[in-house]
């Protein structure tokens, strides 16, 4: 009841507060030896808060009879008791007191305020719970160091990337533009803060140049915490030969040709030329900067135009080749009429349909033929002839018949055949 009623003296006048200093030290070294219960009627939550921010610290009563409550540092220092504060430390500060919760808060925490911090509740037996402040650090900074500020087109670098002191260790991740790349870290601890560094591999293409490499933290205690690089690769030149005249057609003897010579590289090429493959160029061909132009053509200009281009890094080239035709040759025109187009379909149909049956007919008269003769050489035609024996010998002509009727048996059958 004494430990209930302390707390009174200073609400009421200023009389009271002497006799309240040995009676409040009294019970602090009571609580200090107030053996630890299973915390029943006491709830709390752990907190997790960033350096520098404000962790708020409940101690709330399931079922209040009016104890005291009384909140303790890591150190079993009494931070409040109820409402009153004897700790000398002005970052803790009462949120809400009652009967059933005492609750404070502790401002621009750092990693020394870390720990366990006690619940009591003054009870028949005490009752004791705790909660665990864990401070989180962000990393102090993030640097992307690359190994060459310009690279060479086929070339592989090497990027590190570096978060200092943080609390955990952060993961630190890769990205080339919107494409996440791998990279290989190392964990260093000093003290209760972590270094980590990050080494990332990169073979560079003309394609990089420009594109940003970002390294970004994963980390409890910070949210879109990255940095960037933007990779600068230089690259030989990219050489294209367009036609300006004849747009379209053929390249037909006595009529002009110009072409065009363009190159892309990094640095931007200095030297470009135009020269003729296994060649010398013709006289009367006039190259001016990027275009050669041949004014009138003829059949010796035939053959491979190549336009080179080069700059620090190499040469790089793109060929024409040139065929000349005569001035009596044609080209299919570009575009038809749709109409004539389906008018032509339809006599080619026409056309095809009556080759197919003038075919069958043929060879269905072919087949007939074939059957007759197999029909025809199946059946032979048989006859007999009689020769009537010694009619050369008769007197007359009834002798002669009559001696040939008399000797047909005798005659010899002879067979002809007819297909």
């Amino acid at each position: 009841m004494a430990g209930r009623a302390q707390p009174s003296g200073p609400a009421g006048s200023g009389g009271g507060a002497p006799g309240l200093l040995p009676l409040l030290l009294l019970l602090l070294s009571a609580a200090a030896i107030i053996p630890r219960g299973d915390g029943q009627n006491l709830v709390t939550e752990d907190v997790t808060v960033v350096e520098g921010e404000v962790a708020t610290i409940s101690c709330r009563v399931k079922n209040s009879d009016d104890s005291v409550i009384q909140l303790l540092n890591p150190n079993r220092q009494t931070i409040y008791f109820r409402d009153f504060r004897p700790l000398k430390d002005s970052r803790f500060q009462l949120v809400n007191f009652s009967n059933s919760e005492l609750r404070v808060s502790l401002t621009n925490v750092s990693i020394s305020d870390e720990g366990r911090y006690f619940c009591q509740l003054y009870t028949d037996p005490p009752q004791e719970i705790y909660t665990t402040i864990t401070v989180l650090v962000p990393p102090r900074n993030l640097v992307i160091d690359i190994q060459k500020e310009t690279a060479v087109e086929g070339e592989e670098i090497e990027l590190n990337c570096t978060a200092m002191a943080s609390r955990p260790a952060t993961t630190i991740r890769w990205f080339k533009g919107n494409k996440e790349l791998t990279g290989k870290s190392e964990v260093e601890q000093w003290s209760d803060m972590y270094t980590v560094t990050s080494q990332l591999l990169l073979k560079v293409g003309r394609e990089d140049d420009g594109v940003p490499v970002i390294c970004l933290v994963d980390h409890p205690a910070v949210k879109d915490l990255q940095t960037q690089r933007y990779l600068e690769v230089m690259y030989k030149p990219q050489v294209r030969v367009s036609q300006n005249y004849p747009l379209q057609g053929l390249t037909r003897e006595g009529e002009p040709l110009e072409l065009t010579c363009t190159a892309f590289g990094k640095p931007q090429p200095t030297d470009m030329r135009w020269l003729r493959v296994d060649d010398e160029m013709p006289q009367h061909v006039v190259v001016s900067g990027s275009n050669l132009l041949i004014s009138n053509l003829n059949k010796t200009d035939n053959g491979t135009y190549r336009c080179e281009a080069s700059n620090a890094v190499g040469k790089s080239h793109a060929d024409y080749m040139l065929f000349v035709y005569d001035t009596t040759a044609t080209t299919e025109p570009a575009v038809h009429d749709s109409r004539a187009g389906e008018e032509g379909a339809i006599r080619s149909v026409d056309h095809a349909v009556v080759g197919g049956v003038v075919a069958v007919v043929v060879f269905a008269m072919l087949c007939l033929l074939i059957i007759l003769g197999r029909y025809f050489a199946r059946h032979k035609g048989t006859y007999f002839t009689h020769e009537a024996k010694g009619a050369d010998d008769a007197a007359d002509a009834d002798t002669a018949i009559i001696n040939a009727e008399g000797g047909q048996n005798n005659s010899e059958e002879k067979k002809e055949y007819f297909i």
